[in-house]
């Protein structure tokens, strides 16, 4: 095309390192044509007649489109191609002067292209990179295609140059205007997310803020990670559900462009393609294959059920999955709390070997204008939830779990309770700091082993266990009710154990607590049904049993004083003195009013408040013995009139229910 003459200035490429985006030029840039020796400048174009004028600057056009210098068409003086922000803003370009008027506006009108096609080249090499994510690279594969296309365009403009005797300039600009138009979408979209990586990396300080959450610190430490600004820069670009959200907001800004619209559904296409792969995954299989972090669901692997000996539901259930807000696409914003329950409920069923994961997951969409994307999720929401619903339900039996629960916290059919009571009165009796806790236990497997007791036949007998509380029933709910609340992380498992304040924790002397006053169960649960059955809700459980076994207590008392008040001799002794009668009989009318108070009130609390509330909620637990939903999802939306969190909501709602009725979170009764 351009006839070289010889000179001694012979400037030569060179291969440049790899870096991580595979497909990215090895070539050195070219040096630029501003330090070509005079000698080797071409004719000016004032010496040409307009012919010559159009020929030559047909040919530099060609080189331009390829983005090279030509002869009389250079780079401008503030373009530094060695320098990537230029490369990535894109070439201006400048004519020398000379150039006729008519040919110099169609000249400048197709330098635009050109312009637009090194930028975007450029802006491909620079996305493809590794730390810029999968949705990144698809964008990139479906742009390099347009530019394969733009390629085969220049190759034929140049046969025309050379085959064709009437191909002009204006025939030219007729071509690539079209190809023009599109290619500026492209170039606008790029600059587009260039500017909003721009924007990221120069708002450090606000990034800084953001680290101030230890969990994702001690996360990124994990997966060895930086925590100076400089290692910020990954969790900071414009990657993933950002890339889509971009996309499809300049869809909707050039909806009356059916050219550019078109185009930017084939690109959203295309970049849509991996991140519909790992919703898919997350959706059919509860796994995350999300090696860039652009999913909309951040799993914090530090968390896992083997680790929580204490509580799941706190941790396991409500941070180990959570959603990345600026991950989420426009076309799951209404879906997105479907999109994470679907998965964590596949991900116990799961971790429970209740989901094949070595099979492939066939017929799902696979980009996000598929017609069947909603259904598709609507789907697997009620498979989801209809397969942990089926574990919870039927294979680790949640009713004779809640049942067995009953009879040991709310002492219903409670023989063996009595029994047990009677066994250990002499141990109870002691201050709660002397109180044998091993040997409570051992008398509370003695009972619940007894032949004939309902306690014997429970399966779910050896998972009850003695503890002592430290702190008095009535301090710890006025510090629930006034302070803490019960959704305190600190109201764990090991409730006996929290570091409470000392005005709470710390008991006067003359006034020490009684093993009455301190025991309590506790239930070992496992996994998953530490879901519904979490810490949170036996601490609720416990508390209950306090009340109960406080009321039991007190009238067992009442009952010894009514005993001594018929066998000791001072009682059953007429005095001569009326004042002693008169004390006498008030006593003994304060005592049986007693007894009958604590017994009416203890019927109210276990047959007017627990019973009907523990009906209805058993009522709800056995409707789920038949989930809806099919054992595979389909391609029809199947309705879920039931779910797990619900279920959990029901469990908690019926506790916090038992406890105001039975006047527990009154404070005024309470101090």
């Amino acid at each position: 095309m351009r006839k070289f003459l010889a000179a001694p200035w012979k400037p030569q490429a060179s291969l440049i390192p790899h870096t991580s985006a595979p497909l990215a030029s090895r070539i050195s840039v070219p040096l630029s044509a501003s330090l070509l020796p005079e000698a080797l400048e071409p004719t000016t174009l004032s010496q040409l007649s307009s012919h010559e004028q159009e020929a030559a600057i047909l040919d530099d056009l060609l080189y331009a489109l390829m983005g090279f210098e030509g002869q009389y068409i250079r780079y401008v003086d503030s373009y530094n191609p060695s320098v990537e922000k230029d490369r990535l803003a894109g070439p201006g370009f400048r004519i020398l002067p000379g150039l006729d008027p008519s040919l110099r506006d169609l000249t400048t009108s197709v330098l635009k292209l050109a312009t637009y096609y090194s930028a975007i080249e450029t802006f491909v090499e620079v996305q493809s990179r590794e730390e810029f994510g999968s949705i990144n690279h698809a964008l990139c594969a479906s742009i390099r295609k347009l530019l394969k296309d733009y390629l085969v365009l220049v190759t034929q403009l140049e046969n025309r140059l050379i085959t064709s005797e009437a191909f002009s300039l204006h025939v030219l600009h007729l071509h690539t205007l079209p190809t023009s138009q599109m290619m500026f979408q492209v170039y606008s979209l790029a600059q587009e997310i260039l500017k909003k990586n721009a924007l990221v990396e120069d708002d450090l300080d606000d990034s800084i803020d953001d680290f101030d959450d230890v969990e994702n610190i001690l996360e990124q430490l994990r997966e060895g990670g930086e925590l100076a600004p400089g290692g910020m820069s990954k969790t900071n670009r414009c990657t993933g559900g950002n890339v889509l959200r971009l996309l499809t907001q300049r869809l909707s800004r050039m909806s009356g462009d059916p050219a550019a619209r078109a185009l930017l559904q084939t690109l959203l296409r295309d970049a849509s393609r991996p991140y519909m792969t790992m919703l898919n995954e997350w959706m059919h299989r509860g796994g995350i294959k999300d090696p860039h972090n652009e999913f909309l669901i951040k799993e914090q692997k530090s968390i896992g059920r083997e680790n929580l000996d204490a509580d799941y539901t706190d941790q396991y259930w409500e941070k180990r999955y959570t959603i990345r807000e600026p991950e989420v696409p426009p076309q799951l914003e209404a879906v997105r709390q479907k999109v994470l329950l679907a998965g964590k409920y596949l991900n116990v069923v799961r971790e429970c070997g209740g989901v094949d994961i070595s099979t492939e997951v066939h017929d799902v969409p696979k980009t996000f204008d598929d017609p069947r994307f909603l259904d598709n999720i609507n789907a697997a929401y009620a498979h989801a939830n209809s397969s942990l619903l089926n574990l919870l339900v039927t294979t680790h039996a949640l009713s004779a779990r809640l049942q067995s629960m009953k009879h040991y916290f709310f002492l219903d059919q409670s023989d063996f309770f009595t029994y047990f009571l009677d066994l250990s009165a002499s141990e109870l009796r002691k201050r709660s700091k002397d109180v044998n806790v091993e040997k409570l236990q051992s008398l509370l497997d003695l009972v619940v082993r007894q032949p004939g007791s309902i306690a014997a036949q429970d399966p779910f007998k050896e998972e009850v266990k003695v503890q002592m509380n430290p702190t008095r029933l009535a301090k710890f709910l006025v510090s629930v009710v006034t302070v803490k609340g019960f959704e305190d992380d600190e109201l764990n498992d090991n409730a006996s154990s929290i570091n409470y304040t000392p005005s709470i924790a710390e008991e006067v002397n003359n006034n020490p607590m009684t093993g009455y006053e301190s025991l309590e169960f506790k239930f070992s649960i496992p996994f998953p049904l530490s879901l519904v059955i979490s810490s949170k809700t036996v601490l609720r459980y416990q508390i209950l049993f306090r009340y109960l076994l406080s009321m039991r207590h007190t009238e067992t008392v009442l009952v010894n004083a009514w005993e001594d008040h018929n066998k000791v001799f001072s009682w059953t002794h007429r005095s001569k003195d009326p004042m002693i009668e008169n004390f006498k009989r008030r006593v003994w009318t304060l005592r049986s009013r007693m007894l009958v108070f604590c017994k009416q009130f203890s019927y109210y609390c276990t047959s007017e408040v627990m019973e009907p509330n523990w009906q209805r909620l058993m009522s709800r637990v056995d409707s789920l013995n038949n989930p809806e939903a099919g054992p595979t999802p389909g391609p029809v939306t199947a309705k879920v009139k039931r779910t797990v969190d619900e279920l959990m909501d029901d469990h908690v709602d019926f506790l916090d229910t038992c406890m105001k009725e039975c006047m527990l979170l009154n404070v005024r009764l309470l101090k």
